[in-house]
């Protein structure tokens, strides 16, 4: 999967992948009373979060889900509801910052813009809207940064950077806009010029070019700011992948891999009597607070329906499920750096190529017990993959994920891991090619294996 500027588009990807296994889609919006075990599904909310689940052929409503939850959302800047800036002789996009991300990384890189735009359209003499996905593929913006010759204090002081005056990229000169606007094709319109004053005319017909639309078409967009320069497979023994958004892209990849591939053969169902579940989620960046994050009921609905679906007259069923069920949480991990080896716990420094990483925090900021650490560890030593463990310092705060959110909203045993990664929330981050492939058969593995596993595990008895 290719690492995709935005959620919207990763989903989109995602949606072609599962529609070339098999899978078919469902509506959130129309019952679901067809499921049959055996079969597979996914639906999509906002365009940004995509749930798909495999029903084992053995299933009954009351059974267990075994899930892997990820985020599909990674830092970034985002344009504002009115973008258009004029300072100093250039032309300017205003954006605001999106998550925690280190924002001093973005300066001096070639930027462009992906999202999604809403369009309205002409069809049978009405009017009807639609959402189109964009990106401009050349680099189109830039943040540049002050020479040191104008701060002279940055090599003493450090660079200081403030997020309402500094994070605002070029997009041309005035005067040079002036001089090439040229109407027609391939430049502004005069009436798009007149009617949208939140945008500069020019950017709204990069964006109407890439939407295939006209720029008084364009009703309003969701649009960030992405990195040009492509990912890669890099490092002396090309053992490193240098690209945006491994946080979090990189287990979502995995993870629909993992259960695509389980899942792919024509037997792979027929004994298995849970549901094999990956539910990619929006807004985790940001606390998942909305209607497509983890903070929503989007799961504990997708486990209702599904559970209902099969058997609409007990109510209890449900809650027998989640108790028969297990999350795996997702999201990636902190490596140890070797110039900062001081932010690491002695007996707790994942390195890369060392396999998934469990995250512990006695304060619940991540959401493993022993249990479920003894579970996903062992699903690893049958299969010789290495694993690894983290905690962090008691004297540094700790971040966190799905996992406490979901543990904590539908009661279900929750495990949170992640693969190794360096940079995270920098505009270009780094993790190894091994854990990538050591994150995929871990996960196929769970997969495969949990339903057999779990049965030998008495707690709560």
């Amino acid at each position: 999967m290719r690492l995709s500027p935005v959620g919207s588009q990763m989903e989109n990807e995602a949606k072609r992948r599962l529609k070339a296994a098999g899978f078919a889609q469902l509506s959130e919006r129309e019952e679901w009373s067809g499921l049959e075990p055996g079969c597979k599904y996914f639906f999509t909310r906002n365009h940004s979060t995509i749930v798909a689940f495999a029903i084992g052929g053995k299933y009954v409503a009351g059974n267990g889900f075994h899930v892997i939850g990820a985020h599909t959302d990674s830092p970034c800047l985002k344009l504002k509801p009115v973008s258009k800036v004029t300072k100093g002789g250039y032309l300017e996009v205003g954006v605001q910052t999106y998550g925690g991300g280190l924002w001093y990384t973005w300066f001096d890189r070639d930027l462009t813009i992906a999202g999604r735009v809403i369009i309205r359209e002409k069809m049978d003499g009405g009017v009807s809207y639609a959402h189109k996905l964009v990106r401009v593929q050349e680099p189109i913006l830039r943040i540049p940064t002050l020479a040191i010759h104008l701060d002279r204090t940055i090599s003493s002081e450090g660079l200081k950077i403030n997020n309402q005056s500094h994070l605002v990229p070029v997009l041309a000169t005035s005067i040079k806009n002036e001089m090439q606007k040229i109407v027609g094709e391939n430049g502004p319109k005069e009436s798009s010029e007149n009617k949208n004053t939140k945008h500069h005319p020019l950017l709204l017909q990069l964006i109407a070019k890439e939407a295939n639309c006209e720029p008084d078409e364009i009703c309003d967009f969701e649009l960030q700011l992405c990195d040009t320069q492509p990912s890669a497979v890099a490092g002396a023994m090309k053992e490193f992948i240098f690209s945006g958004r491994l946080d979090n892209l990189c287990m979502s990849f995995c993870s629909l891999k993992a259960l695509i591939d389980s899942t792919s053969a024509e037997q792979s169902l027929d004994h298995e009597s849970g549901v094999r579940m990956v539910a990619l989620f929006d807004h985790e960046e940001v606390g998942s607070d909305s209607a497509q994050g983890a903070g929503s009921p989007a799961m504990l609905d997708t486990l209702s329906r599904i559970t209902g679906s099969f058997n609409s007259s007990n109510s209890k069923l449900l809650e027998k499920a989640i108790q028969r069920s297990f999350l795996v949480s997702a999201d990636m991990a902190h490596a140890l750096h070797p110039n900062y080896m001081d932010k690491h716990e002695e007996n707790h420094q994942p390195k890369l190529h060392g396999g998934l990483v469990i995250k512990h925090n006695a304060n619940q900021r991540y959401a493993t017990n022993a249990v479920t650490a003894f579970i996903f560890r062992e699903i690893a030593e049958r299969h010789q993959l290495p694993v690894q463990d983290f905690v962090v310092r008691n004297d540094m705060g700790c971040g966190s994920t799905i996992g406490p959110i979901l543990a904590s909203g539908v009661g279900i045993r929750t495990v949170d891991i992640g693969a190794p990664q360096l940079s995270m929330h920098s505009i270009r981050e780094m993790c190894a090619t091994d854990d990538i492939n050591h994150a995929y058969e871990h996960f196929k593995a769970y997969f495969e294996e949990f339903t057999e596993l779990d049965s030998k595990v008495k707690v709560d008895y």
